[in-house]
């Protein structure tokens, strides 16, 4: 099929004197075309190709009445193989499954509605897997709904005395507490969903009484719908982009790897520096600055120490006499890391 440049093309190289064979070379097209081509005088037009019978094509009714009646559902074509089949249809399933591929209806996306919140009102909280196994690392998030100021710890769990610890150190890091904390279905904070009737859930005894403490409530998102805190998701790609991929290249070039001690001293600097002083694209805004500025004043109070009665959480034996029992729950990595901190920081300076 010629286009009408190429066609052009052709007609004036030949009135500049070129041979067929030049002219061909010339336009990337074969000689009998040019010379068809030149022969009728006028770009050729081209219609719609006629439609090829298939063995398919007298039960395609029959299908359409089938998958018609069946809705809201789907009849398989496997099924319906099996029913024409029966009927005389000697054709295989692969033009079956072509078809009635087009005849299901597209799906329809939800509007996708931003949820703004007020100041101080939504913390969003996940955790963000690493690796698995002896050596698993993973990232505590959070990020508050209004300002976009996030907090991040790297641990090498995720059970509850330590989802209650990296709360101890976000809250501590953000100036206060939201209202509200946002989680998906994390074990550590429910343990059922809707067990006593629609939202009603059982919630880990322990973080319940944690969240009750600190004053804040425990909001679920909807499950298989990430979209629900979609701005802690989209802080954990970041994360993972932006911070974790760099410094894990930087250091596997020396031979080592990421550790938690490591990974914690790396993010603080980022999180000063570059996560929480970018211009945020969707508020317009730089998320520490709107936080100080704006929602801080709207946070609640930090809440004394919490003397909940877990394993982690209870005085130790060489504790001071009379010393308040605070959360003692330390992160797993206090274990001797691979290297001593100071040997990452001269590694990357040297890498850098």
């Amino acid at each position: 099929m010629l286009s009408n440049e190429v066609s052009v093309e052709i007609e004036i190289l030949r009135k500049h004197g070129l041979s067929l064979r030049r002219i061909a070379q010339e336009v990337g097209c074969a000689v009998n075309t040019v010379r068809r081509h030149l022969a009728l005088g006028e770009a050729p037009s081209y219609g719609p190709r006629k439609r090829r019978s298939t063995k398919l094509e007298a039960y395609e009714s029959y299908l359409r009445q089938r998958q018609a009646a069946a809705q809201p559902h789907w009849i398989p074509a496997t099924v319906l193989l099996r029913e024409i089949k029966a009927q005389g249809y000697e054709g295989g399933i692969s033009q079956l499954r072509a078809f009635v591929r087009g005849l299901r209806p597209a799906p329809i996306e939800e509007p996708l509605v931003r949820f703004e919140t007020s100041p101080g009102e939504q913390m969003q909280v996940d955790w963000v897997e690493f690796r698995k196994g002896a050596d698993a690392l993973y990232a505590f998030c959070a990020t508050l709904g209004y300002s976009r100021a996030s907090h991040v710890e790297f641990v090498t769990d995720m059970k509850v005395g330590t989802l209650i610890e990296c709360h101890e150190r976000t809250f501590a890091a953000l100036g206060g507490v939201t209202r509200r904390i946002l989680y998906d279905n994390m074990k550590t904070v429910v343990l059922e969903r809707d067990a006593s009737g629609q939202g009603q859930h059982r919630y880990h005894p322990t973080f319940l009484d944690y969240a009750k403490h600190c004053g804040f409530v425990i909001k679920l998102c909807r499950p298989y719908r990430a979209k629900t805190k979609g701005k802690v998701e989209r802080f954990n790609g970041y994360l993972r982009r932006s911070f974790y991929v760099p410094l894990a290249a930087k250091l596997k070039q020396a031979g080592l790897s990421v550790d938690v001690v490591t990974a914690n001293a790396e993010v603080r600097r980022w999180l000063k520096e570059v996560a929480n002083a970018r211009l945020h694209a969707t508020t317009g805004a730089v998320p520490w600055q709107r936080l100080c500025q704006e929602e801080r004043a709207q946070l609640q109070p930090l809440a004394p120490a919490w003397r909940g009665q877990i394993p982690a959480a209870l005085p130790t034996a060489n504790a001071a006499p009379g010393q308040p029992d605070r959360l003692a729950a330390q992160y797993p990595c206090a274990v001797p890391a691979q290297h001593p901190l100071s040997v990452y920081e001269r590694l990357l300076q040297e890498i850098a």
